[in-house]
Protein backbone atom coordinates (compact mmCIF):
# COMPACT_ATOMS: atom_id res chain seq x y z
CA UNK A 1 0.00 0.00 0.00
CA UNK A 2 1.13 3.22 -1.23
CA UNK A 3 1.61 5.34 2.41
CA UNK A 4 -0.71 8.73 1.18
CA UNK A 5 -0.51 9.98 4.46
CA UNK A 6 3.05 9.97 4.32
CA UNK A 7 2.65 12.45 1.13
CA UNK A 8 -0.30 14.68 2.58
CA UNK A 9 1.67 15.32 5.25
CA UNK A 10 4.58 16.72 3.78
CA UNK A 11 2.60 18.88 1.72
CA UNK A 12 0.76 20.38 4.30
CA UNK A 13 4.01 20.97 6.54
CA UNK A 14 5.77 22.60 3.98
CA UNK A 15 2.80 24.53 3.05
CA UNK A 16 2.43 25.81 6.54
CA UNK A 17 6.15 26.43 7.32
CA UNK A 18 6.08 28.69 3.78
CA UNK A 19 2.75 30.39 5.33
CA UNK A 20 4.27 30.87 9.62
CA UNK A 21 7.76 32.99 7.30
CA UNK A 22 5.79 34.48 5.00
CA UNK A 23 3.12 35.80 7.84
CA UNK A 24 5.70 36.83 10.03
CA UNK A 25 5.85 40.32 8.65
CA UNK A 26 1.95 40.78 10.27
CA UNK A 27 3.64 39.41 13.20
CA UNK A 28 0.94 36.33 13.55
CA UNK A 29 3.53 33.36 14.96
CA UNK A 30 2.99 29.88 14.41
CA UNK A 31 0.05 28.47 12.68
CA UNK A 32 -2.09 31.69 13.97
CA UNK A 33 -2.99 32.67 10.42
CA UNK A 34 -5.44 29.11 10.66
CA UNK A 35 -7.66 30.35 13.43
CA UNK A 36 -7.39 34.12 11.96
CA UNK A 37 -8.97 33.10 8.22
CA UNK A 38 -11.91 30.93 10.14
CA UNK A 39 -12.75 33.68 12.16
CA UNK A 40 -12.84 35.97 9.28
CA UNK A 41 -14.56 33.64 7.35
CA UNK A 42 -17.33 32.96 10.32
CA UNK A 43 -17.65 36.20 12.57
CA UNK A 44 -19.25 35.45 15.64
CA UNK A 45 -17.63 31.97 15.36
CA UNK A 46 -17.20 30.36 19.28
CA UNK A 47 -14.30 28.50 20.32
CA UNK A 48 -15.53 24.51 20.18
CA UNK A 49 -16.30 25.39 16.67
CA UNK A 50 -13.30 26.67 15.49
CA UNK A 51 -11.47 23.84 17.58
CA UNK A 52 -13.84 21.66 15.58
CA UNK A 53 -12.81 23.08 12.31
CA UNK A 54 -9.01 23.02 12.79
CA UNK A 55 -9.20 19.60 13.92
CA UNK A 56 -7.26 20.33 17.60
CA UNK A 57 -8.37 20.11 20.63
CA UNK A 58 -9.80 23.06 23.04
CA UNK A 59 -6.69 23.49 24.79
CA UNK A 60 -4.79 24.22 21.51
CA UNK A 61 -7.04 26.67 20.38
CA UNK A 62 -7.35 28.46 23.15
CA UNK A 63 -3.96 29.03 23.35
CA UNK A 64 -3.60 30.46 19.57
CA UNK A 65 -6.64 32.50 20.47
CA UNK A 66 -5.33 34.17 23.25
CA UNK A 67 -2.55 35.47 21.15
CA UNK A 68 -4.24 36.51 18.61
CA UNK A 69 -6.62 38.37 20.98
CA UNK A 70 -3.57 39.70 22.88
CA UNK A 71 -2.06 40.61 20.00
CA UNK A 72 -4.87 42.66 18.33
CA UNK A 73 -5.98 40.24 15.40
CA UNK A 74 -9.39 39.07 16.98
CA UNK A 75 -11.52 40.22 20.08
CA UNK A 76 -14.06 37.88 22.09
CA UNK A 77 -17.72 39.49 22.51
CA UNK A 78 -20.23 37.75 25.08
CA UNK A 79 -23.35 35.98 23.07
CA UNK A 80 -26.68 37.95 23.63
CA UNK A 81 -28.30 34.98 25.04
CA UNK A 82 -26.10 33.12 27.22
CA UNK A 83 -23.40 35.31 29.08
CA UNK A 84 -21.02 32.04 29.16
CA UNK A 85 -20.32 31.45 25.32
CA UNK A 86 -17.81 34.41 23.69
CA UNK A 87 -18.25 34.83 20.31
CA UNK A 88 -14.86 35.83 18.39
CA UNK A 89 -14.46 38.52 15.95
CA UNK A 90 -11.74 39.63 13.53
CA UNK A 91 -10.58 43.33 14.59
CA UNK A 92 -9.70 45.96 12.33
CA UNK A 93 -6.13 44.38 12.56
CA UNK A 94 -7.43 41.27 11.58
CA UNK A 95 -9.39 42.21 8.80
CA UNK A 96 -6.60 43.67 7.22
CA UNK A 97 -4.13 41.12 7.21
CA UNK A 98 -7.38 38.99 6.02
CA UNK A 99 -7.11 39.58 2.12
CA UNK A 100 -2.60 38.45 2.40
CA UNK A 101 -3.73 35.51 4.07
CA UNK A 102 -6.37 34.53 1.67
CA UNK A 103 -4.07 35.75 -1.41
CA UNK A 104 -1.26 33.17 -0.36
CA UNK A 105 -3.72 30.33 -0.03
CA UNK A 106 -5.15 31.29 -3.89
CA UNK A 107 -1.46 31.44 -4.86
CA UNK A 108 -0.21 28.32 -3.19
CA UNK A 109 -3.43 26.34 -4.41
CA UNK A 110 -2.60 27.21 -7.96
CA UNK A 111 1.36 26.55 -7.54
CA UNK A 112 0.61 22.65 -6.17
CA UNK A 113 -2.77 22.43 -9.07
CA UNK A 114 -0.21 23.53 -11.57
CA UNK A 115 -0.35 20.93 -14.61
CA UNK A 116 -3.75 19.55 -13.33
CA UNK A 117 -7.13 19.87 -15.79
CA UNK A 118 -10.03 21.02 -13.72
CA UNK A 119 -11.04 17.21 -14.13
CA UNK A 120 -8.41 16.11 -11.81
CA UNK A 121 -9.30 19.26 -9.81
CA UNK A 122 -12.38 17.75 -9.54
CA UNK A 123 -11.22 14.45 -8.83
CA UNK A 124 -8.41 15.24 -6.24
CA UNK A 125 -10.73 17.35 -4.03
CA UNK A 126 -13.43 14.32 -4.09
CA UNK A 127 -11.46 12.14 -2.97
CA UNK A 128 -9.37 14.04 -0.30
CA UNK A 129 -12.84 14.99 1.01
CA UNK A 130 -13.24 11.35 1.50
CA UNK A 131 -10.03 10.88 3.06
CA UNK A 132 -10.96 14.03 5.31
CA UNK A 133 -14.23 12.33 6.57
CA UNK A 134 -12.81 9.21 6.89
CA UNK A 135 -10.27 10.26 9.48
CA UNK A 136 -12.68 12.73 11.11
CA UNK A 137 -14.34 9.20 12.63
CA UNK A 138 -11.31 8.45 14.23
CA UNK A 139 -10.55 11.98 15.22
CA UNK A 140 -14.24 12.16 17.11
CA UNK A 141 -13.22 8.48 18.62
CA UNK A 142 -9.65 8.93 19.94
CA UNK A 143 -11.14 13.09 20.69
CA UNK A 144 -13.25 11.30 23.42
CA UNK A 145 -10.99 9.61 24.94
CA UNK A 146 -11.38 6.46 22.81
CA UNK A 147 -8.30 4.13 21.80
CA UNK A 148 -8.36 2.70 18.51
CA UNK A 149 -7.51 -1.00 17.73
CA UNK A 150 -4.88 -1.56 15.20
Amino acid sequence: MKDILREIGMIARALDSISNIEFKEFDLTKGQYLYLVRICENPGIIQEKLAEMIKVDRTTAARAIKKLEMSGFIEKKDDQQNKKINRLFPTERGANVYPNIKRENEYSNSVALEGFSEGEIETLVHLLQRVRRNVEKDWEYVKKGNKRAY
